[in-house]
């Protein structure tokens, strides 16, 4: 099988798969290129209310194709933080779903999800310090952010894998599950997620990524929207709530 990405949309729910299963599905130079514009039909798609993004088989990702490496390693660092900068910057909510290993550039792109979901037994680890890859400083940052900086440095610093407990423990994944369970926790919590308002969710991204120049911005989308007396509404009427803001306008 080709190295690819693959996507589909089932009631709502965008899933992007990384394959490449003859290299525990490292990411590609043509996988990291494909992302972004893969994201952007997605985001302009108004059925997607939530992204997970997983990989084929029992591994989530294991990196960036070391072969990549062999040309040039700036350039390969770059299209592997430009496609973790589109798949944070996606508008709706997006869920790691990890089995396996989540390595290197599988981490990276595992963090730049909103959330992330593992089965028991998954290994997760950053590993540039293993090739002497300056690691960038974005991606630093947004892992200092999950983990704290003393477990980032950890991580940075040994290059070893942090079993999924461990990954709970210092905020990295958000649940793990037992043997079997996973897919049917992400079909389940992404329900939830396409059920909720939009409008709240964008706003809260864009909040917790750290954008705090937005209060006015997000005031005028929620008089406009009608989603606050639709929500008051349906929990006065004991309804499911019909919110219509949506971020493909």
């Amino acid at each position: 099988m080709e190295p690819t990405l693959s996507h589909q949309v089932t009631d709502s729910v965008a899933t992007v798969v990384i394959r490449h299963p003859a290299k525990r599905n490292a990411m590609t130079a043509a996988m990291w290129r494909a992302l972004p514009p893969l994201l952007e039909e997605l985001a302009g798609d108004p059925r997607v209310r939530a992204l997970v993004l997983t990989g084929e088989g029992g591994t989530f990702c294991a990196g960036a194709d070391i072969s990549m490496l062999q040309g040039s390693p700036l350039e390969a660092q770059g299209l592997a933080v430009a496609a973790e900068e589109a798949l944070a910057a996606f508008p709706v909510p997006t869920l790691a779903a990890v089995h396996g290993h989540c390595v290197g550039g599988g981490s990276q792109l595992a963090a730049a999800c909103d959330l992330r979901l593992a089965e028991e037994g998954a290994l997760f680890g950053v590993t540039p310090a293993r090739l002497g890859i300056v690691y960038p400083s974005s991606s630093t940052r947004r892992l200092v952010s999950l983990v704290g900086p003393a477990t980032a440095k950890y991580l940075l610093f040994t290059a070893e894998l942090m079993d999924a407990e461990r990954a709970l423990r210092t905020g990295f994944v958000d649940e793990v599950l037992p043997e079997g369970e996973l897919d049917k926790r992400v079909a389940e919590l992404t329900r939830v997620l396409a059920s909720r308002s939009q409008l709240t969710q964008a706003a809260a991204k864009e909040f917790a990524d750290g954008r705090t120049d937005r209060d006015g911005h997000w005031a005028e989308q929620a008089r406009g929207s009608g989603d606050t007396a639709e929500g008051v509404a349906a929990f006065l009427e004991r309804r499911q709530p019909r919110f219509t803001w949506t971020t493909a306008g």
